[in-house]
């Protein structure tokens, strides 16, 4: 039996985006939101798929940092008085969401959950988000 959940999360941290003309090349913050949705097969003792708290403490690590391209002048600088995470490449809305996705799919394997994300939907602002969508799985 396939099982589907579903989990949003919410949290506020700045970036900016490097390799940008316009707004975003300037440091910036949002009130970001996460909508994951999981199918997969439940545990059989547990009945859960993955804990939603998993999920929501994956996603909040996120929670009051300032994320910046690993390749950003500025990371060296703001280091020396606040941690950054860093990105492989720009911290949009579409790499955050393939982030987390990853993220997520290692946590499920490395509990042993027979878990996948099928999509995931990161909203920088309340009108506009990045989605991915794994199909055929």
């Amino acid at each position: 039996m396939i099982c589907r959940i579903f989990k949003e999360v919410q949290f506020d941290a700045s970036h900016r985006l490097l390799h940008y003309q316009g707004k975003c090349a300037c440091l910036h913050g949002h009130r970001w939101k996460v909508e994951v949705w999981m199918e997969g097969r439940a545990d059989e003792k547990t009945g859960i798929l993955m804990d939603y708290n998993t999920i929501k403490t994956i996603i909040e690590r996120f929670d009051h940092q300032i994320l910046l391209n690993r390749e950003d002048p500025m990371v060296a600088a703001i280091q020396a008085f606040h941690p950054v995470i860093t990105t492989p490449g720009e911290p949009t809305s579409e790499l955050l969401a393939s982030l987390f996705a990853d993220q997520l799919n290692d946590e499920c394997t490395r509990m042993g959950f027979h878990a996948r994300v099928t999509q995931i939907r990161v909203y920088e602002s309340p009108t506009c988000y990045a989605e991915v969508v794994y199909e055929g799985q």
